[in-house]
C-alpha cells in the first residue's frame, strides 16, 4: 500500500484521502477488515497515532465502522457508494449542459478579453482617474462609518448619495425626481435584472433597439422575456416601423440620448411617440443613460424621463463609464408607485452594500471632484477620438465610413459586407488587436456589418498604432475587392 495523495498534505491527511479513495473506488470492499493500526503503521512506515487519526476521521464520516472485539471494517454503506457509481457522460460542448436560454445569453455576451486593447468599446481612461483623491475619500469614510453600515441594509442607498445624485440629475439631465425615488444598485445590470423580475413575467415582450446593447439583451433573455427588435435609423428607435401585428410590450428598452452602438440621438418627435406608445400599451420605458455626460458638440441632452409629467419611464444610470467599472455602482430613478417594491426586492434579492464607497462617492460629487473629472475626461476623449480619426484618415479618404462621433466613447465604421467584417476581425486577432463586429449587436438577421471602435481607454500610442493597422488592412482588402 502506498500513499498517492499530494505531499503538501500532512501524513494523516494523506492517509485519510488514500483510504477514502480506495473505499470509493472499490479497492477496499464493503465489509472487508482493515489491518490493525499497528500493522498498518508498519506497512506504511507511519506512526500509529497518524494511522489512528485517519481511521477515526473515516469512522466519524461513516466510511469505516468498529465492531467490538473484531476490529475495524469498511462500512456496508460503502456498498451503496460503489454500486451507485456509474459512468458520467462526457460533456463535449457547453451546449450539452446549458439550457437553450443560457446558450443564447452566452452567444450575445461574446468572449471576454483579459486585457482591453485600443478598440475596446465602453472602457474609460482608467489611467486618468484621480485615484489618490478617491482613496483619501474612501479612507475618511471608512474611519467614520457608523456601526449600522456593517449590518444588512434596506434603505435604498446612503441618503447623502441619493441627495447628491438628485441634485446632479435635475441640473444636468432635467430628470424629475426626489432623493427617495433613487435606488442605488450594484451597476446598471442589476437594475435591468430588477426591472425584468418585478415588472414582467416569463414570455412577456420587451421591445429593444436593433442594433442594441448586449448586456441588456442578455439580462432580458435570462429573465425569459420575448425580445422584439425595433430598427434604429437617424432619428433613433423607429417604433412606427413595427408591423401592426407585433406583440404588445411590457417593457421598452431605449438609449435615447446616445444610442448604443449607432451613436444617434433620438429626435423629440420620436421621444414623444415612444412615451405615447408606452402609455397606450401600459408598458414601462427603460431609459439607459450610460454615457450621456460625454457630448462634444452640445450640452447633454435632456432626459426622456423628464419630458412629461408622470412619464412611465425608469431612468437607469451607472458610474462605470464616468468613474471606473470596478466601482460597481449604478442607480434607478423610479416612479413613486415602484419605489417601495423595488427597494424591498433589492434588499431581498441582492442585499445592499458598499455604503462606504457610496458615502465617498457622495463627497466626490458634492465637493466638485466629479464635475471636474467629467470635464477633463470629456476633453480627453475628444482628443482621443480626433487621434483615431487621424489614424484612419487614409482609409476614410478611400471610402471607409465613420459615424459622426458627437458623443460617447466609440466610433462605428460601416463596412460593405459581412465577409469583410469577418476577415478584418480575424486578421486583427492574429495581430493581437480585438475588434468588436457591429453584427454582434443585432439579434435578428440581416445584421449590418461594421466595427465598433472604442478609443476612450486607449493611450495615444495604442490609438495611433492600432488605427494605422486597421487603416492599412481595410485599404488592402478594399483594393483587392475593387473591379
Amino acid at each position: 500500500m502506498r500513499l498517492a495523495t499530494p505531499s503538501s498534505l500532512t501524513l494523516t491527511q494523506r492517509l485519510y484521502q488514500s483510504l477514502r479513495d480506495w473505499i470509493q473506488q472499490g479497492e477496499l470492499r464493503p465489509g472487508s477488515a482493515l489491518p490493525s493500526s499497528r500493522q498498518l503503521a508498519r506497512e506504511l512506515g507511519l506512526g500509529r497515532n497518524t494511522v489512528l487519526g485517519a481511521v477515526d476521521r473515516l469512522t466519524a464520516e461513516g466510511f469505516l465502522e468498529t465492531r467490538p472485539g473484531a476490529g475495524v471494517f469498511v462500512a456496508e454503506w460503502g456498498a451503496a457508494v460503489v454500486a451507485g457509481r456509474r459512468p458520467v457522460p462526457e460533456r463535449t460542448a457547453v451546449s450539452a449542459t446549458l439550457s437553450a436560454r443560457g446558450q443564447r445569453v452566452l452567444d450575445i455576451s461574446g468572449l471576454l478579453s483579459e486585457r482591453h486593447t485600443a478598440f475596446a468599446p465602453g472602457v474609460p481612461a482608467l489611467d486618468r482617474f484621480p485615484r489618490e483623491r478617491w482613496q483619501r475619500l474612501l479612507r475618511r469614510h471608512q474611519q467614520r462609518a457608523p456601526l449600522e453600515w456593517h449590518d444588512y441594509q434596506h434603505r435604498g442607498g446612503v441618503p447623502a448619495l441619493r441627495e447628491a445624485l438628485c441634485d446632479y440629475l435635475r441640473l444636468s439631465r432635467s430628470v424629475r425626481c426626489r432623493p427617495d425615488q433613487i435606488l442605488v444598485t450594484q451597476g446598471a445590470q442589476q437594475g435591468f435584472e430588477l426591472i425584468a423580475r418585478l415588472l414582467a413575467d416569463t414570455g412577456e415582450t420587451v421591445w429593444m433597439e436593433e442594433p442594441g446593447y448586449g448586456g441588456a439583451h442578455a439580462c432580458f433573455l435570462a429573465a425569459g422575456l420575448d425580445i422584439v427588435s425595433v430598427p434604429v435609423d437617424d432619428e433613433g428607435m423607429a417604433i412606427a416601423a413595427l408591423p401592426f401585428s407585433v406583440a404588445t410590450p411590457r417593457l421598452i428598452y431605449v438609449t435615447p440620448s446616445h444610442q448604443y452602438p449607432s451613436g444617434v440621438t433620438m429626435s423629440l418627435k420620436r421621444r414623444t411617440a415612444l412615451i405615447e406608445a408606452a402609455q397606450r400599451h401600459g408598458a414601462w420605458v427603460i431609459e439607459d443613460d450610460y454615457d450621456s455626460e460625454f457630448r462634444y458638440a452640445s450640452a447633454p441632452i435632456a432626459s426622456l424621463q423628464g419630458l412629461v409629467d408622470d412619464a412611465p419611464v425608469i431612468y437607469v444610470g451607472t458610474f462605470s463609464k464616468v468613474m471606473y467599472p470596478g466601482l460597481r455602482l449604478g442607480y434607478l430613478v423610479l416612479p413613486d408607485l415602484l419605489v417601495e417594491p423595488f427597494r424591498r426586492a433589492n434588499a431581498r434579492l441582492h442585499r445592499e452594500g458598499q455604503y462606504v464607497a457610496q458615502a465617498a462617492l457622495a463627497a466626490f460629487i458634492t465637493e466638485g471632484h466629479f464635475a471636474r473629472h467629467v470635464s477633463r475626461m470629456r476633453e480627453l476623449y475628444r482628443q482621443r477620438q480626433a487621434a483615431l480619426r487621424h489614424a484612419l484618415a487614409p482609409a476614410v479618404a478611400k471610402g471607409l465610413g465613420l459615424s459622426a462621433g458627437t458623443a460617447g466613447m466609440h466610433l462605428v465604421a460601416e463596412l460593405e459586407n459581412p465577409a469583410l467584417e469577418a476577415e478584418l476581425v480575424a486578421r486583427a486577432e492574429q495581430a493581437g488587436i480585438l475588434l468588436s463586429p457591429l453584427s454582434r449587436y443585432f439579434l435578428r438577421s440581416p445584421a449590418r456589418p461594421g466595427l465598433v471602435l472604442g478609443y476612450a481607454g486607449a493611450t495615444d500610442i495604442e490609438i495611433a498604432s492600432a488605427g494605422r493597422w486597421l487603416s492599412d488592412a481595410w485599404c488592402a482588402l478594399a483594393s483587392r475587392d475593387e473591379p
